[in-house]
């Protein structure tokens, strides 16, 4: 090998290693930057908040934070930068939420490995406890509650675990939803499928979520079993829903304790 052949050789292969590993770098996707939006308490109290899916103004996202209305505008501002956030102006007034239902998903699963020993010896407050119980999700039910349904339409067979982390639902479901007022055949599944498992961070298992968990929790509510709490997360079963859930699901009242 001519002198100096060796050198150029070396060279050239740390350039070409340099250029493989800067390409694979760029070909990554930038979870640093929310990774970086999300670690600041303030803006995850705010975005913590939002996890109901409802739309709130900058003030009581102040509140929920603990901030001055002047931080959480810049806090704000961030988060709609980062795609965290939407917001939607009404005359003078400009309402937040979240930027979809994938930044929901990415909150609740860092919640699932967030939970530390110190936490957990802690006891939980009277919300914490409502919460855990039933609460919404985004845009559909979880804790005790939505994993007790979800566990039922399945011991029911009107549920099925499928691949991809999905739920396949029988001829005997698509009926038994039909005839509690929910056509399953008229929803329009999206890139996950029509009915998806949601690991649920309180509970550890699985709970319905997907088009046909988003539009069972709307009906729920709208034949008076649920009730959702104006000022949370949280969702409370009423009366009516406790008898109608024991009569078609088997989820009993006593057994799952709810917090008063």
């Amino acid at each position: 090998m001519p002198r100096g052949t060796s050198k150029r050789v070396s060279s050239f292969g740390g350039s070409l290693t340099s250029l493989r590993w800067s390409f694979s770098i760029d070909m990554q996707p930038n979870i640093a930057s929310a990774a970086f939006l999300i670690a600041d308490p303030a803006r995850a109290a705010m975005l913590m908040s939002l996890l109901d899916g409802r739309s709130r103004p900058a003030g009581e996202l102040a509140f929920a934070a603990g901030v001055t209305p002047q931080t959480a505008s810049s806090h704000l501002s961030k988060l709609l930068a980062g795609g965290l956030l939407m917001v939607e102006a009404q005359g003078r007034h400009r309402y937040y939420r979240l930027g979809g239902s994938h930044v929901a998903s990415a909150l609740e699963n860092l919640s699932i490995i967030a939970v530390t020993e110190a936490t957990r010896s802690k006891p939980p407050s009277k919300e914490a406890q409502r919460l855990q119980f039933a609460r919404c999700c985004y845009d559909h039910l979880a804790g005790r509650i939505g994993v007790a349904i979800t566990r039922g339409l399945q011991s029911r067979g009107f549920l099925l675990v499928s691949a991809d982390n999905r739920y396949e639902v029988t001829p005997a479901g698509v009926e038994w939803f039909f005839s509690m007022g929910l056509d399953v055949m008229a929803l329009k599944p999206n890139r996950r499928g029509l009915a998806r498992q949601c690991l649920d961070w309180t509970e550890r298992e699985h709970h319905l979520a997907g088009p046909l968990g988003v539009q069972f929790m709307s009906l729920l509510c709208a034949n008076g079993w649920l009730r959702r709490s104006k000022l949370s997360r949280a969702v409370r079963v009423t009366e009516k829903g406790w008898v109608g859930l024991k009569e078609q699901l088997g989820v009993e009242n006593g057994l799952l304790v709810p917090v008063a």
